[in-house]
């Protein structure tokens, strides 16, 4: 049995939440929140969110499951829309800015 839990447009570059995702993908749900809870990121606050997230929707179908069995399966991040934004720059020239975000994606299971 498994669940899912998703958090798009988290304004939070795709490749410095993949940096978090990869150090808990295949790991113990319990063992998961515990080294989340350890790490200095930025990113952690979210990727935590999605992770309870997806043990309560666990949870929610089919009651009385130990949480201390379930495992990330898979776990991802996609990037979502990017806002563009300008810098003024010498000689009245502009250059771009790409702000981008991450849709994050966690899927647990037995």
């Amino acid at each position: 049995m498994t669940a899912q839990a998703t958090a798009k447009n988290i304004r939070i570059a795709p490749r410095k939440v993949r940096l978090i995702i990869n150090l808990i993908r295949g790991q113990n749900v319990v063992r998961a929140f515990a080294l989340l809870n350890t790490l200095r990121n930025r990113a952690v606050e979210p990727v935590t969110k999605v992770l309870q997230s997806a043990v309560a929707n666990a949870d929610k179908k089919d009651p009385g499951t130990d949480v201390d069995k379930y495992r990330i399966i898979n776990a991802y991040v996609n990037e979502a829309k990017k806002l563009k934004r300008f810098r003024p720059r010498a000689m009245g020239r502009a250059s771009g800015i790409k702000k981008r975000s991450s849709h994050i994606t966690l899927e647990i299971g037995e």
